[in-house]
Formats: structure tokens, C-alpha cells, sequence
């Protein structure tokens, strides 16, 4: 490990340590109980455990107390007998008090916490699981004890998309006229972080605002220009013959085909905004699937296929990302840029056996890579990464941060207003947290958020509307999973393909990302506007040629941004996860140059921050 990536593992290490100690259980030595300050159950991830129906909060702070001993101890049992789970206990009145029993009809049908003692692996390739770090996510007070306006922002930027759920994406650009898109950023815009970012920033444009260009992009160089999708959430590539059009949306993989064009919720379909709903989903029972519609927009019964049609809205974006095989979208970019023959790293073309010298008979080797960073090396290598990404933020999921999901932040501000009206007594809220919550949800009354989704898909209520029935998976916010595996696997494409290399039409009509030449034109595609045939994607020539660096790093921003678009991540998330799944990458390519020791293997890629980081024998 170099010294400057010591040095800010070491820093990030202490971070996570001191947002740990801070925020969590202090364990005592001798495993006696542990303490707890300030009722901080309130404000953590305590999905899957037994919750109160008219507040929709952990009733029993001791389950908090065994679910996070489990973890920590680290075996799988303790979850079967130790830690209640909330489908099979219930939670009731006895007396005119409130006490955790035994469900008399308990289902079958619940959720299972998604690994929680998976971050206690070591690997024998990359990092170990808990070898790299994050720093603490925003809390919902400042240092000064006032409202965060990182948080505030983070959660009403997930309400406005909320909103924004069934609106074209292709609205998210320049020149949009679109009134209702208009309406969120100007909310987004009244909020103070915007002005005076003091942690994870967000792109502005030169007033600095943010605008319907910029918008919910990410933060990464090149995700501001062009359409908002990533190609490579559209394209696909040419067939076995060469025939086709990567306007098709048609993936080769191998001799079969993979389509880009997803299955189409119903439009206008939210889930968990009553009390009921909520209660049920956190207590981990499963709730029944999500609506598909039609070719005319009619719910699907049965076994019929549902429509389906290239991303075009959140919600579609959304779908993705609910059932994606999680390395799905880099193993996908993968193919189209071998299929399109994208040139590699210039560091290593003679491993890769498919650089600038083979293009030449007269320079081309009679050795070719294949399995040295060759196709299948690359293809697998993608993918490895996946699993090392995971386990490391399973980790920071449930061994360090422990962070509530939007949809529980949420019911905390859906709760404040019940207390505010008298629809629910006010001392079944700690008084602290009464207050604090209160001051934190009139940051967005006063911005318009709340109002929005009060009248609009909160149908009354200040509870998150949820694109998926379950809402969010049965593990902690903060890091993501989807961001973090993202981070690793867009890093690995990084480093093989040249990220120089731009989207373009040559003379002869072929589409590709290749280094320019003379003759070629910059190409770029959008889905077809919602209601317009789905055969192909609608070209265009862009006002400057996209980069591979700024489409990758939009396809991870993409994938990360779009599960906070059903409602189940912070910003926060996709930034912290990104960067550290990127450095989990990093240290895998790194193992893999020692492990080269005849012909020299050396590689550039300019990471999610624009720094360029060097990796090979120095």
C-alpha cells in the first residue's frame, strides 16, 4: 500500500472508529450490558424487530441491544433464537400498556436480515472485509446541535424523487421545460446546503445552483454532460455477424442476447404510506409484489409477461436496480466494449494483445492475451470484485454504523406531525428527540418538500413513498451494496479500457468508443419518449463527444442514484460506498501486478475524485 493511501485509510479508520464510539453500543470488557445513550435505537436501523403500531418505532429497546450483540459476536444462530424477530412477535396492548408477545398467528412469510455476519470474512485476495473504511454519515444534528442541512438535504432529495418518480427521464437536461421537475429543484435550492457545503458535495452550475442538467448526477467528472442515463444503460452492440445496430439495445453474450428494456411498473403506484403498511414492512413481514402493466397500461395477471421498454422514468430505473444481479450493469458495459472493440489501457497493450499494435499486421504480435487481461480475464475479473465489495460493506452496514433507512427517517417526521396534531400522544416519544426531530422537519416545511408530498404521493402523510412493496432490503443504509459493489466494478473497467476513448460514428456507420479519428462523428442515444415505440433508442449528436471516463462514471452514479430513486439510500451512501469500493478495486489490482513477474504490468485510472492513481512496478 502506498504511503498517501495509508495515510487516508488511517484517517478514515479513525473516523469510522470515532463515528462508532459516538453513535453506538460501548461494549464493556467483561460483557456485561450494554449502554445505550439517549435512546440512540431511535435513530438507527431496527428493521425486522418487534415495532409499536401507533408509532411506528422499536418497542423494546433490549432487542436493539441483542440484535447488536449478535452481530458483533458474529455467528448465524444467535438470529434464530436470541434476536425476536418481528413477524413472529407482536407488539400490543395489555392493560393499557404496551408490551412484546408472541404473535398468536405468527406467518411464514418473512424477511430474513441479509448477512449480517458477513463482515467478519478475511480474504486471501484484496482487503479484508473490515480493512477499509468509511467516515460517519450525517447525523441528524449538526455540531453546533442545530438541524444538519447535509441530512436535510440528502432526505428531501430523496422525497423529490419521490415525486419525480414518473417523470421522463430525458427531462433531466438542459432546456427542460418540464414544470414539475422545475418545481423540486427550486425546493432543493431553498434548502441552505446547496450554498455552503461542508461535507459530500454536489455539483452546481456557474450561479452556482443546481439545475435540471446536474441534478441528482452524482459527483464524479463527466456525469454532468449528456443525456442522464449512461449509454451504457441503453446501448447494446452488434451481433455475432456484425449485424444489428447497438441502437437495438441488444447485448450479445455469447451467441445469446441480453435486453436493456426493463418491465414497467404501474405508473403512480406508491407503497408503505399508511401506518399499517409501515408497521408491517418493519417488522419484516413480507408484503405482496409490486404492479406491472401492459402494453396499454392495464395491471398484468397471471402468469402474462408484463410490457417492457428502455429506462425512461425513476420508477423504471428503479425496477432495475431492484432486481439487477448486482454486478449485471459493469458486466454488461463489459461486453459492449469488447464487442465494439474499445481500445485498452495504453500502459498494457502488449498483455492485452488487442492495443494499437495489433491493428497493424506489420506491428502485430503472434501472441495475444485472452486469459492475460485478455476477454475472459477481464469478464471474470469484473465480476470477482463484486463479492470482496459486498462483504466490505456488510461490515460498515452492521458492524459500524448501523444507519436508518430514508423510509424510518421518514415515519420519525410522519410521527412529529401525528404528535403536532394530538393524533398520537407525545409521551410515547422521548422528549430530546421530540424536539430534535420537530426542528429537523421544519427545515422542510419551510423549504416546500413535506407540502409536496403531503399533496402529492404521500397521500397525506409525511411517510416516503416507497417504489418497492418491501421498501428497503433487511440490512442498514449506510454503506450501499449497490454503490459500493459499483465503485469496484467500474474501477476494474477503468483500468483495462482506455477512458479516453469517445462515443462516436465512424464514415462507415459504425458505433463505438474508440480514440478519434478523422471522419468520426460524437453519437449518443435517449430512450424514446414515454409512449413512443421501443424498438430503438432515439440518436443524436451531442454538443461534444462523450468520454468512456465520464459514461463509467455515470453508470456507477446511475446504479447507486437510482435505488435512492425507490426510496432506499441517502447521497451519502452512494458517495462514501463509491469511493470505497473503488479503493477495494485498487488494492486487487495491485495484488494482481505482483503477481506478474516477467513482462512489465503497469496501469493508470483516474478515480470518482479526478485523481490519477499508478498501479504496477514502480
Amino acid at each position: 500500500m502506498s504511503d498517501r493511501r495509508q495515510e487516508s485509510y488511517a484517517i478514515r479508520l479513525e473516523a469510522a472508529e470515532l463515528a462508532r464510539s459516538r453513535n453506538h453500543p460501548v461494549h464493556k470488557a467483561n460483557g456485561e450490558e450494554q449502554r445505550y445513550a439517549g435512546d440512540q435505537y431511535f435513530m438507527s436501523f431496527t428493521k425486522g424487530l418487534p415495532h409499536n403500531p401507533e408509532t411506528g418505532l422499536l418497542q423494546d429497546p433490549q432487542d436493539f441491544v441483542e440484535f447488536r450483540r449478535a452481530v458483533d459476536d458474529g455467528f448465524i444462530d444467535p438470529f434464530t433464537d436470541r434476536v425476536r424477530h418481528g413477524a413472529k412477535y407482536e407488539v400490543a396492548l395489555d392493560g393499557g400498556t404496551y408490551v412484546v408477545q408472541p404473535d398468536p398467528c405468527p406467518t411464514d412469510n418473512f424477511r430474513q436480515w441479509e448477512a449480517p455476519t458477513a463482515g467478519v470474512v478475511f480474504e486471501l485476495e484484496g482487503p479484508d472485509s473490515h480493512a477499509v473504511t468509511m467516515p460517519p454519515a450525517p447525523a441528524l444534528l449538526d455540531a453546533s446541535g442545530n438541524p444538519n442541512p447535509e441530512l436535510a438535504l440528502e432526505i428531501a432529495e430523496i422525497y423529490e424523487l419521490a415525486v419525480l418518480r414518473d417523470q421522463p427521464l430525458n427531462d433531466l437536461e438542459a432546456g427542460s421545460a418540464n414544470g414539475t421537475v422545475q418545481a423540486s429543484i427550486d425546493r432543493l435550492n431553498a434548502l441552505s446546503y446547496i450554498g455552503n457545503q461542508t461535507g459530500r458535495p454536489r455539483m452546481v452550475n456557474g450561479a452556482g445552483v443546481l439545475d435540471a442538467q446536474i441534478v441528482f448526477r452524482g459527483s464524479s467528472p463527466g456525469v454532468e454532460f449528456g443525456p442522464y442515463l449512461s449509454q451504457f444503460m441503453l446501448m447494446g452492440n452488434t451481433d455475432v455477424n456484425g449485424g444489428g445496430m447497438v441502437a437495438e439495445g441488444l447485448i450479445n453474450y455469447g451467441a445469446l442476447q441480453a435486453n436493456q428494456r426493463v418491465p414497467i411498473a404501474a405508473p403512480g403506484v406508491n407503497y408503505m404510506t399508511t401506518l399499517a403498511d409501515y408497521v408491517k414492512v418493519q417488522r419484516g413481514i413480507r408484503p405482496a409484489g409490486e404492479t406491472y402493466v401492459d402494453e396499454a397500461g392495464n395491471p398484468v395477471t397471471g402468469m402474462n409477461r408484463p410490457a417492457r421498454r428502455f429506462i425512461s422514468t425513476p420508477r423504471d430505473l428503479a425496477t432495475y436496480v431492484h432486481y439487477d444481479a448486482l454486478y449485471e450493469a459493469y458486466l454488461n458495459a463489459c461486453l459492449i466494449l469488447l464487442g465494439m472493440g474499445t481500445p485498452s489501457d495504453p500502459a498494457f497493450d502488449h498483455l492485452s494483445g488487442v492495443g494499437a499494435a495489433a491493428a497493424k499486421a506489420s506491428t502485430r504480435r503472434h501472441a495475444g492475451g485472452f486469459a492475460l487481461y485478455g476477454g475472459p480475464h477481464i469478464l471474470t475479473l469484473v465480476t470477482e470484485v463484486a463479492t470482496r465489495a459486498l462483504k466490505a460493506v456488510r461490515y460498515q452496514k452492521f458492524n459500524n454504523h448501523i444507519r436508518l433507512r430514508p423510509e424510518a427517517l421518514a415515519s420519525r417526521l410522519e410521527l412529529m406531525r401525528r404528535v403536532n396534531d394530538g393524533s398520537v400522544s407525545g409521551n410515547l416519544v422521548p422528549p430530546a428527540l421530540k424536539a430534535d426531530v420537530n426542528a429537523f422537519r421544519q427545515v422542510l416545511e419551510t423549504n416546500g418538500t413535506l407540502g409536496a408530498i403531503f399533496s402529492g404521493p404521500g397521500q397525506g402523510t409525511n411517510f416516503l413513498p416507497m417504489a418497492f412493496p418491501e421498501g428497503s432490503p433487511m440490512h442498514p443504509a449506510y454503506g450501499a451494496g449497490h454503490a459500493t459493489v459499483a465503485g469496484a466494478c467500474v474501477t476494474i473497467l477503468k483500468a483495462y479500457f482506455d477512458t479516453s476513448a469517445v462515443l462516436v460514428q465512424n464514415a462507415s456507420g459504425k458505433v463505438g468508443f474508440k480514440r478519434a479519428a478523422s471522419g468520426d462523428t460524437p453519437i449518443a442515444f435517449r430512450a424514446p419518449a414515454l409512449g413512443a415505440a421501443q424498438d430503438k433508442l432515439d440518436a443524436f449528436t451531442p454538443a461534444e463527444a462523450l468520454t468512456l471516463e465520464g459514461e463509467l462514471n455515470k453508470l456507477a452514479a446511475n446504479i447507486s442514484i437510482g435505488r435512492n430513486m425507490a426510496g432506499v439510500h441517502y447521497f451519502s451512501d452512494y458517495y462514501d460506498s463509491l469511493r470505497m469500493g473503488e479503493q477495494v478495486a485498487i488494492d486487487i489490482l495491485e495484488e494482481q501486478a505482483l503477481g506478474y513477474i516477467t513482462d512489465p504490468f503497469v496501469l493508470s485510472l483516474t478515480t470518482f475524485d479526478g485523481d490519477v492513481v499508478r498501479i504496477g512496478r514502480r
